[in-house]
């Protein structure tokens, strides 16, 4: 079941991403910053991402999830399977 993940923005959200379509990988959560915004947030690492902002992440490739979470205006919301 898909959890829901908000953080107040604005950048740095505090964890790195893995995987794409690029690499035939779900994007995931590869590393959590302690004391970081997406800590706070509770998100984990290992966490699937399945969509950004409200768009799916299953096709997208690493550097268009970056770039995604990277421009997020104000918050950044993540869905993710744990």
């Amino acid at each position: 079941m898909p959890v829901t993940v908000t953080l107040p923005g604005p950048a740095p959200w505090g964890f790195r991403i893995s995987g794409g379509r690029d690499f035939g990988k779900p994007i995931t959560v590869s590393k959590v910053t302690e004391h970081g915004k997406a800590a706070a947030g509770d998100l984990r690492p290992g966490d699937v991402i399945v969509a950004i902002n409200g768009e799916s992440a299953a096709a997208m490739l690493n550097v268009e999830a970056q770039n995604k979470i990277k421009q997020s205006p104000g918050q950044l919301r993540l869905e993710v399977e744990r």
